[in-house]
């Protein structure tokens, strides 16, 4: 991890699960970190550990979703420490919200609002810092639900693919600028992270859903400590494409392979869930 000593790391959604560990580790290999999260009390705990460490960090209360405030925290993220090197943009949302057509208009905004506008306004209002640093580096946080869809799930996975699709476009925009700035998309699987817990309803979820939430953390089988850690060997070794989890990893195969019928295989690990 020696790439991260006195670099200046931006993590969004650090105020818990992933951002949190993220933040953690880049203060551990000597990285200075800007950290931002819509919930003060959670930023604030990160925060407090962060100076535990010995960590040198800038903490900013911000909603994604809010052009104006991303590019704002990009300004004074560079103002602060003079130089940015690597972009997490992590925040990001669940959603119970049942069928396409159960879903409303302004639900649906307000999932993509966070989850794939706030992507591009952290990706765009950080290039510019980035392209003045001696190496920059953008991770995208999409999720294993940005390469398979998943019935009850159509406004999460247009979010997650929206930032796929996005991510690896601008990889190829960069090498072929021959920029020295890179990305990578990352898409974890069951993360233990209480996302699935805190997932915003907007219809009282069935007993099956009931019980699916709460056995997902039983289920998943990466903790957010170790999917930092792999974030972090992710840019290091400039990988193009990140999967988390032995479920991220079997699921995008069996799309591959069988992108008619991969539905079948996603049935059979939601049905381990209610058994």
């Amino acid at each position: 991890m020696k790439k991260f000593n006195d670099c200046v790391a931006v993590v969004t959604g650090a105020g818990s699960g992933i951002g949190q560990q993220l933040s953690l580790q880049l203060a551990k290999a000597g990285a200075r970190v800007a950290i931002a999260d819509v919930n003060a009390e959670s930023l604030a705990n990160t925060e407090q550990q962060l100076e535990a460490l010995g960590g040198q960090c800038k903490a900013t209360v911000l909603d994604v979703a809010d052009r104006d405030a991303v590019f704002a925290f990009a300004q004074d993220t560079q103002r602060h420490f003079t130089k940015v090197n690597l972009v997490i943009n992590n925040a990001g949302v669940a959603m119970s919200s049942g069928s396409l057509w159960e879903t409303s208009i302004e639900d649906f905004e307000w999932l993509m609002g966070i989850n794939f506008s706030g992507v591009l306004y952290g990706t765009k209002a950080f290039l510019p810092a980035l392209e003045q640093a001696d190496w920059g580096h953008i991770v995208n946080i999409s999720s294993l639900f940005g390469l398979i869809g998943v019935p009850e799930q159509s406004h999460y996975n247009a979010s997650k693919f929206a930032v796929r699709g996005m991510t690896e476009a601008l990889r190829h925009e960069l090498d072929q600028a021959e920029s020295h700035i890179s990305c990578t998309s990352v898409h974890p699987g069951g993360i233990k992270t209480g996302i699935a817990r805190h997932a915003r309803l907007s219809k009282e979820p069935d007993g099956d859903n009931q019980i699916i939430h709460a056995r997902f953390e039983e289920l998943a089988d990466t903790t957010a400590e170790s999917a930092a850690l792999k974030i972090l060997q992710a840019v290091v070794k400039d990988k193009r494409r990140l999967l988390i989890g032995r479920d991220a990893k079997v699921l995008d195969w069996c799309q591959r392979l069988f992108p008619d019928h991969y539905q079948k295989a996603y049935q059979w690990f939601i049905a381990r869930a209610i058994r």
